[in-house]
């Protein structure tokens, strides 16, 4: 059994850990038990993968004294090894410290420097060549997603076939909950490979545009380049939100959400009907998707409908003229004519216009795989979810649960002991879930430099000090997406909490993850905490053509929500128009 909060050890040869990047895929504390079966159990070691496949370092650089070299987790919140990170970055041609910096911290304050824990074995001209090669061959000179592609082929199959959980034994539930290791981790090691060559390929791009002094064009050039994962559920949510206009629709909607989806189902009306039918197919392709959709404890659509039935509640008061097709198209021309200006540029010398049209390739393959392999992982991480949640219904029945959502405080060498004695867990597991509960209040430091303090000494989020700016003050960040939009501030802290925002508002976040997309759709603008330009709120951005600032520090304590503010997505800054 495992320390409980979980705390890995730190490594003391790659010492820098920060929760950039992670905390938009995990922005809460990890369960018990998809920490030892499911998300860290398995991307951790993916990760390593990853790392070989690119060819600049083998198995034996990871520091033997510690399990969890990559992704760690820190009072239970989980973190990425930046020194790793940045020493990928020292090996790849093209690449460095800095630019990798830029790409997973943003513009954050506090950061260590590069030159602060540079390391001896930093310049090696063998692994230099051999992540060259890689570079030229995997990244450059890549032209399909054929592994990406086949993953999701066998992964939709494993889902068409799941079983009926309810005619399940406990031990079939607790042997399917530890059963896709084997696909999880190749899963897991494509995303991060895939993650890892977009970020190659954008700080290509963002190089050549900048040596040709047309450096704002850099994030034009990878906006509305279609086929991202992320972006489908908007498409279809969209759809549904077109057909819930329909006043027999509406009516139902309009009675409010508690019970809503049970309505659908008993509705005699044909057009509802028709309704209940398209959702159930759109829940049964995206029962996956969710806030925190890859910790298994987490209420994803299909466990919890309404927290779609929400999004389209708000998406049905959109007007026409903003559906997302309308607005990528707009984000096509403008990386069409951002395309035609570079090309222009860079005519006049060979090697640099081919350099840019391979790169220019890669960094828009590789974005779409690199959601592609975030979305198929997902689709496993419910299987796991399933048939856990199955147990901790079961548990409940017995009298030895409280919720079947305490099943998730177990961890995986558990298992067996819970279900030879479930009585003799009560009392442990609902101390665990109240002090797992208590972890969500805790502030985690962004940055860990060898050691994590103790968690009793993190700040209380509901203890935050908010300074809220005043009219005419600005806040700045990093561009995510170009554009200027003004509109009313609304402050949302989570995804499954959509009824503040209103057409036309514009969404300001601490983070955001897949199931935040929708909400893009209705929205103007979008400001995150943190984030950068390969961030998630980013892409997404780009991708629905709507104004993004990340890295904006504290910009959920410090924008008023309500206030009429201005994002400025070209110039990365956020201004508070009136107050009133």
């Amino acid at each position: 059994m495992a320390e409980w909060p979980i705390n890995d050890a730190p490594s003391t040869v790659f010492p820098l850990y920060s929760r950039a990047n992670v905390g938009e895929i995990f922005p809460d504390p990890i369960s018990p038990l998809n920490a030892s079966a499911g998300f860290q159990h398995n991307l951790e070691p993916g990760w390593r993968d990853a790392f070989v496949a690119c060819r600049v370092w083998d198995h034996d650089l990871y520091d033997s004294a510690v399990d969890n070299n990559i992704l760690p987790a820190f009072g239970s919140y989980l973190y990425i090894n930046m020194s790793l990170m940045r020493l990928f970055g020292v090996r790849v041609p093209g690449m460095s410290p800095e630019a990798v910096d830029l790409q997973y911290f943003g513009d954050m304050p506090g950061i260590p420097s590069y030159e602060s824990e540079r390391r001896d074995f930093d310049e090696d001209g063998e692994r230099e060549i051999a992540a060259g090669a890689w570079l030229l061959e995997e990244v450059i000179g890549a032209t399909a997603l054929t592994e990406y592609d086949n993953d999701r082929r066998e992964v939709v199959e494993i889902r068409a076939n799941r079983p009926d959980m309810s005619t399940l034994t406990d031990k079939e539930l607790r042997e399917r909950i530890t059963s896709f290791d084997y696909i999880l981790r190749p899963l897991f090691k494509r995303h991060i490979e895939a993650s890892l060559k977009c970020g190659v390929g954008l700080g290509a791009i963002a190089q050549i545009a900048a040596a040709v002094g047309r450096p704002e064009l850099a994030l034009s050039l990878v906006s509305g380049i279609g086929d991202i994962d992320s972006t489908g559920p908007s498409a279809r949510m969209w759809i549904l939100s077109r057909a819930a206009r329909d006043p027999a629709v509406a009516a139902l909607f309009d009675e409010g959400l508690d019970g809503l989806y049970a309505r659908f189902g008993a509705a005699e009306s044909p057009i509802v009907k028709q309704f209940a039918t398209d959702l159930d197919a759109f829940l049964g392709d995206w029962d996956f998707r969710g806030p925190a959709e890859w910790e298994i404890r987490a209420e994803t659509w299909g466990v919890k409908p309404e927290l779609a039935l929400a999004t389209i509640d708000r998406m049905r008061h959109v007007g026409d003229d903003e559906a997302p097709d309308a607005k990528n198209d707009l984000r096509v021309q403008e990386r069409e004519s951002a395309t035609t200006a570079i090309r222009e540029l860079v005519s006049a010398d060979a090697d640099l216009s081919t350099q840019f049209e391979a790169t220019l390739n890669a960094a828009a393959l590789w974005l779409r795989g690199r959601e592609r392999g975030r979305t198929t992982a997902a689709m496993v991480i419910h299987e796991i979810r399933l048939p856990a949640l199955e147990l901790g219904r079961r548990g409940v029945a017995a009298g030895a649960l409280d919720t079947p959502k305490q099943i998730f405080m177990l961890f995986a060498d558990e298992l067996d002991s819970y279900l030879a004695d479930p009585q003799r867990f009560t009392s442990l597991l609902r101390e665990r879930e109240a002090s797992y509960l208590d972890l969500f209040d805790r502030e985690p430091p962004f940055v860990v430099a060898g050691t994590s303090a103790p968690v009793d000494t993190w700040k209380r989020r509901s203890d935050r000090d908010h300074i809220l700016l005043a009219v005419g003050e600005t806040l700045s960040g990093v561009s995510g997406c170009s554009g200027v939009a003004r509109g009313r501030a609304r402050v949302l802290t989570a995804a499954d909490d959509p009824s503040a925002l209103e057409p036309g508002d514009i969404l300001v976040a601490p983070i955001t993850d897949p199931s935040w997309t929708p909400l893009f759709v209705a929205a103007a603008a979008v400001v995150v905490d943190v984030g950068a330009p390969f961030s998630h709120a980013a892409i997404v951005s780009r991708e629905l053509g709507i104004p993004c600032v990340v890295s904006a520090t504290n910009a959920t304590g410090r924008i008023p929500d309500g206030s009429y503010i201005e994002v400025d997505g070209t110039n990365a800054t956020v201004t508070i128009v009136s107050t009133e």
